[in-house]
């Protein structure tokens, strides 16, 4: 019977929908972090319950041609690039594989293509954006990542993944902070000032804001490090103090102050300008970002005479990116600043088609029929938890001829797929798209047609 830190020697058979490796043993399905299909290892259990387990890599006894032997095991470690270990080729056909086996799955569909995951042509440093936490390490204020199931902050140089001025922004950023002694914060004691750095830079502007994240409103000594800063990072037009003074995993407190030059800072998105917020949702790959837009865009077959309705519309750059095509886009989304911003991002772009309300997705699509307007395509970009039945079963009221999927999780997608098609659309088109590589997730568009009859 296999035991915590038992050592054994398995063959790694699959690898789970977040990229850990899978082996059977004794009856078990263990999951072990940095080990592939076709790999043979010793492994230490970590955890066994009564039919899975979780373990270790003690040795490789054969490793995989698919694995990529220079990765920092740090990225790992930290989570932040958990799929890194994995050759980028055989990381796009992981990604496919996980949309074919959610739509066979959980929507009951084999028979839909699923197309080749589109993916970077350097799949490193792409990210617009970074979530920096700020400890005491042996004595010293760092910044980095935690260890995977920890409050312990590994430090970090390199960030892999991130835009290389953000990464030298974070560290020039720390080591003023560390010069003027500014004191990290403490989880457990719940003391100290400096809690996390966000930093945002447009791809297309390199444009920088940096976002202190603080515990309490006062900043001593703050002038001198922002004026070094600005000496240091020509592109660097915002500052922001963020207070949160809570007991919480969220980045962000309710209170931001303008230190420094504007409140935001701006880019663009298939042609369209921009202006994004400390707490704004844009997506942090522009140059895929662009390519799921432009798929969704290409699905929808758009014409002069169709009306959109863009749910989860966000600071609009979905239904803005349709706009130029189409005869009206309806936007709705709950957060109140987001549509001020879409409302913005509209008149910024000299674009007069749009409106945007501050509503459930139900409620306004209610409204707007009342009011007879039909749409005829519905565009969709929930969170990850996918879309409430009541509104699936709204826009099939509504009866679009198009509904254009956008998703971030295939297995609320697919669960959403199989209600749409109980409820008379067809499956048409599936395209994966590599927002997020060096990671396990996957970004997805897929097209919904109306049955005829």
């Amino acid at each position: 019977m296999l035991e915590k830190n038992s050592i054994i020697e398995v063959d790694i058979i699959d690898l789970s929908h977040e990229g850990k490796g899978v082996a059977k043993a004794d009856g078990h399905v263990f999951f072990v972090d940095n080990a592939l299909p076709g790999e043979r290892i010793q492994m230490r259990v970590l955890k066994v319950n009564k039919s899975i387990g979780y373990g270790k890599v003690e040795a490789f006894l054969e490793t995989s041609e698919d694995r990529n032997q220079d990765l920092n095991l740090d990225y790992l470690r930290t989570g932040i690039a958990d799929l890194g270990h994995l050759s980028y080729e055989a990381q796009l056909a992981f990604k496919q594989k996980q949309v074919e086996d959610s739509l066979r799955k959980i929507a009951g569909n084999s028979e839909i293509e699923v197309l080749p995951t589109l993916g970077m042509a350097n799949p490193l440093a792409y990210r617009n954006k970074a979530q920096v936490p700020v400890r005491r390490v042996n004595g010293q204020l760092e910044t980095g990542f935690f260890r995977k199931n920890s409050h312990d902050l590994m430090p970090i140089e390199d960030y892999y993944i991130q835009h290389p001025e953000i990464d030298a922004l974070i560290n020039t950023t720390r080591d003023l902070l560390r010069r003027f002694d500014l004191k990290p914060y403490d989880d457990l004691a719940q003391t100290g000032l400096i809690r996390n750095l966000v930093v945002r830079r447009g791809h297309y502007t390199g444009e920088l804001m940096l976002v202190l994240v603080t515990t309490r409103p006062k900043l001593f000594r703050i002038e001198q490090v922002i004026d070094q800063l600005v000496a240091a990072f020509p592109n660097l037009v915002s500052i922001i103090q963020n207070i949160n003074d809570q007991n919480t995993n969220a980045i962000f407190g309710s209170e931001f102050r303008t230190l420094y030059g504007k409140d935001s800072i701006t880019d663009t998105m298939l042609g369209n300008d921009y202006a994004i917020s400390a707490p704004s949702f844009y997506q942090v790959n522009t140059e895929m970002a662009e390519k799921l837009y432009q798929t969704a865009i290409d699905f929808s077959e758009l014409t002069a005479d169709d009306v959109v309705v863009d749910a989860y519309s966000g600071i609009g750059t979905i239904g803005l990116s349709f706009a130029k095509d189409v005869q009206h886009v309806y936007g709705v989304e709950v957060v109140e600043s987001a549509v001020a911003d879409s409302r913005a991002n509209a008149q910024r772009n000299g674009i007069t088609n749009t409106t945007y309300v501050c509503d459930t997705a139900e409620n306004a699509m209610a409204k707007w029929v009342k009011e007879g307007i039909k749409p005829t395509v519905i565009v969709v970009d929930p969170p990850r938890k996918g879309l409430t039945e009541s509104f699936i079963r709204s826009s099939v009221e509504v009866s679009p001829k198009k509904i254009t999927y956008i998703s971030c999780n295939p297995a609320t997608m697919a669960r959403d797929i199989k209600l749409y098609e109980e409820l008379g659309y067809k499956l048409q088109k599936v395209q994966p798209v590599d927002l997020f590589p060096q990671t396990h997730h996957v970004e997805c568009v897929v097209l919904l047609q109306r049955s005829k009859g």
